[in-house]
């Protein structure tokens, strides 16, 4: 049998789709409570993903990009620094 490692996600990626998370929410002057509300997930689990802290599953992304009407590419745009704080 063989064991294959899979490794820990990559901090850095998840800090930054966190920071476009909350980039995204403010611009739009949402609230966490308000995005929780719109996406059907826990207030705490937003400001998890914010802070970089969860590793989101492919599911709970494509209901953030439906949410910020974006498609999935546009969602992953790291590099888009509007409304950075």
């Amino acid at each position: 049998m063989r064991i294959v490692l899979i490794p820990m996600p990559d901090n850095a990626l998840l800090t930054a789709f966190g920071k476009r998370i909350r980039n995204l929410r403010t611009e739009r002057s949402l609230s966490q409570e308000k995005l929780a509300e719109l996406t059907g997930f826990h207030r705490t689990y937003i400001g998890m993903v914010e802070r970089g802290e969860r590793n989101l599953s492919l599911s709970n992304i494509a209901v953030f990009a439906e949410i910020f009407e974006l498609s999935l590419s546009d969602l992953f745009d790291l590099n888009d620094n509007r409304g950075e704080r």
